[in-house]
């Protein structure tokens, strides 16, 4: 019962005020034993896979059939890499493979561990925003992050792509999210489904994640950074696939 409970058993909705997310380039070969066998590494020119952090300001997250009122207010940041799955229906889906999920407010992190396998823990996150820029900090979790708002913002000078357009490939958060039962070798699927979704390229200032930093990766560095704001969303029912793989 607990497992189903878990498996996303319902639609949810949500909005969110703003996702931004910034993506770190590290070479394939470092990723690949850091996924389980059922997802494949998403990369870029068969070099490079990638790490997305996501700091989200969410409004009114609840089940779908839930009014408006009876939603959570709460900030999120999520890490996530960025994977491929072949259904056992012949389907290959680009999604995000959950790694660890953050938020500010403890009743998230009870309800978000009860009914997903996101791996909630409760942190401290500040997030504040001028004309200028955009700055993120969390002394638990070892953040210090200034993203620069200017119309010609510059890519990373080391990221591998060579244009903004490039790197919207690899901006997130993905339509599909991906958690693997290794033991039934089973995969959830959980959709998400959004609405003008305008991603506006920010140049990074500055980035220390704490948890990229303890992952101990020797070829990562920053890729892109990207804004978005005023979303619906809304996430479907959960589906369970075998894995073929």
């Amino acid at each position: 019962m607990l497992s189903f409970i878990k498996n996303h058993p319902f639609r949810i909705k949500a909005f969110f005020n703003s996702s931004l997310v910034i993506t770190h380039a590290v070479k394939s070969e470092e990723l690949m034993n850091k996924i389980p066998s059922c997802v494949q590494l998403d990369t870029f020119k068969d070099k490079w896979g990638f790490i997305a952090v996501a700091v989200v300001q969410t409004k009114h997250l609840r089940p779908a059939i839930f009014p408006q009122s009876c939603g959570m207010n709460f900030l999120l940041i999520g890490y996530r890499m960025f994977v491929t799955y072949q259904t056992s229906y012949g389907k290959r889906l680009r999604g995000l493979y959950i790694l660890r999920s953050e938020t500010d407010k403890t009743l998230m992190q009870l309800v978000g561990n009860f009914f997903t396998h996101y791996n909630y823990s409760k942190t401290d996150i500040i997030l504040t925003e001028d004309v200028e820029k955009i700055s993120i900090s969390s002394n638990k979790s070892e953040i210090d992050i200034t993203l620069l708002k200017t119309p010609d913002a510059r890519l990373p000078q080391n990221s591998p792509f060579e244009s903004w357009k490039e790197a919207r490939k690899f901006e997130g958060p993905l339509p599909f999210t991906f958690y693997v039962n290794q033991d039934e070798r089973e995969v959830l699927i959980v959709e998400g489904v959004r609405q003008n979704w305008t991603p506006a390229p920010l140049e990074i200032g500055h980035c220390k994640i704490g948890f990229i930093e303890k992952m101990n990766l020797q070829t990562i560095v920053p890729a892109n950074a990207f804004v978005i704001k005023n979303i619906s969303y809304h996430w479907k029912k959960g589906v369970i696939d075998k894995c073929s793989q």
